[in-house]
């Protein structure tokens, strides 16, 4: 009887609250205010968003925003940033005299347009495609009950549904529904790509492929066009980008104190997860975190094991943040009360060299073959577990130029040079062949107009730098 009796006068003072809160029969009047993100900024954010929880465009949530906020950050400004990537891209289709552009890729679509729709499980079932004609005209292909997702950016003139062309989704028939939209894309480009029927495309499925080259199209490398366009952050992109790396940052501390002995690696994994979505950021594209032994051969994803005193914890972010953009860091944190073995030393102190030498390479005008053949070399003993770059691109997710260590280099894959507005992550894995433990760091760099900006500002382990005893 007694708990039943404080079970309804709980339930009444949980209602009482609620009543008081909401202003009694003022309930509705005052509920409009607080689903305002922050009552004090007017009708627009500080990066020229709605200021209203229930906008349909992904962005930093209000812990972000007073976190960036406090820590004197420079917003981007959104329909800045949207209008410079659609310029990028038309410029790139008229530069290659193209008709237009076809994007089913869900990151080149979220550049041009954006905006998302079921990211992840858009990448293995496409049925999202922009197209960008060779007069600016846009047009998305969307989820049939969707459409209304784009319609916050006024430079998507068209939401129209059809692009999937999927087996899961169209059996035995995906012909038919192949025709269909190949029409319309015809029609399009018949309307504002003056006829041009080279048509470049980013990655299309098969039966697409075969229709739109029945409707007359010479399909063209659209991939080189988006990956270029996507390289060159505006200055808005960096603004984000700044914002995405704080958030990341902030996230990766909120993981490190988390840490205790006896918790799985997939424990400490979800505090990074949970840090990123509580302040907007969207997700996760690995599992790269693992303690001890696990750590080598590298490239295992967390699992069940517990972390142990005295041993070595090793990830990798490859984290989608705030405003779509994906942070790229690696750290390894040295876990317990003795001090870490020589050789792990050793390992850390070269692998901070081998990034921060490289990095000192990077300005404008670099060609991209220096930075593969020149700068710091890894010790012999290294090599065999080297990682699979020195430098990547970075925008929404790892993106174009990859620059490869000198046993995987390609004599003309990669005849370009550095230039202002590049992003680059600097990589170093140090891993004793039959080894123990690897060590992994990482680094994301912008390109200046007259040299680099380490983004970064992540500390590295002391105990394992040998800098903490």
């Amino acid at each position: 009887m007694k708990t039943n009796l404080s079970v309804v006068y709980e339930q009444a003072k949980i209602a009482f609250i609620v009543f008081h809160n909401c202003g009694g029969i003022k309930m509705k009047s005052n509920y409009s205010n607080i689903r305002k993100i922050d009552p004090l900024k007017g009708t627009h954010l500080p990066d020229g968003t709605p200021n209203n929880s229930d906008r349909i465009e992904i962005g930093p949530s209000l812990l972000a925003i007073r976190e960036w906020e406090t820590a004197g950050l420079i917003f981007p400004n959104l329909e800045r940033m949207r209008e410079y990537r659609w310029k990028r891209l038309t410029q790139n289709i008229v530069e290659r005299d193209w008709g237009g552009l076809l994007m089913f890729d869900p990151l080149n679509i979220r550049y041009a347009t954006d905006s998302t729709n079921m990211q992840l499980w858009n990448t293995h079932n496409p049925f999202r495609a922009v197209l960008i004609c060779a007069d600016g005209y846009m047009v998305i292909w969307d989820y049939k009950n969707s459409p209304f997702l784009s319609k916050f950016n006024p430079l998507v003139r068209e939401q129209r549904s059809g692009a999937d062309l999927f087996y899961f989704d169209r059996g035995d028939k995906v012909d038919i529904a192949a025709d269909s939209f190949s029409k319309e894309v015809a029609e399009l480009i018949s309307t504002h790509g003056d006829g041009n029927m080279r048509l470049g495309l980013d990655k299309g499925m098969l039966h697409g492929i075969r229709a739109l080259e029945t409707q007359g199209f010479a399909i063209m490398e659209g991939e080189e066009c988006t990956e270029k366009s996507r390289s060159i952050k505006g200055p808005d992109e960096i603004l984000a980008m700044r914002c995405a790396n704080f958030a990341c940052e902030t996230a990766v501390k909120k993981m490190e104190n988390s840490l205790s002995i006896g918790m799985s690696e997939n424990e400490i994994w979800a505090e990074l997860h949970r840090a990123n979505i509580s302040r907007g950021g969207e997700w996760i594209e690995t599992r790269l975190l693992t303690t001890g032994p696990r750590t080598n051969p590298w490239f295992q994803e967390c699992g069940p094991r517990q972390l142990q005193n005295n041993e070595i914890l090793a990830f990798d972010t490859d984290l989608i943040g705030c405003y779509g953009i994906c942070i790229d860091i690696s750290r390894t944190w040295w876990i317990g009360d003795d001090k870490p073995r020589h050789d792990m030393v050793y390992a850390m102190r070269h692998a901070h060299e081998h990034i921060m030498t490289n990095i000192e390479m990077l300005k404008p005008g670099v060609p991209l073959s220096d930075l593969t053949f020149k700068g710091h070399q890894l010790d012999q003993k290294y090599v065999t577990g080297q990682y699979g770059c020195r430098f990547h691109g970075v925008g929404l997710c790892d993106e174009w130029p990859l620059i490869t260590y000198s046993k995987e280099y390609v004599e003309g894959a990669f005849d370009y040079e550095l230039q202002p507005g590049m992003v680059l992550c600097a990589e170093a894995l140090v891993s004793p062949e039959g080894g123990d433990f690897s060590i992994k760091l990482e680094d994301q760099v912008l390109i200046t107009e007259n040299g680099h900006e380490n983004l970064t500002t992540y500390p590295f382990c002391p105990h394992l730098m040998g800098e903490a005893y």
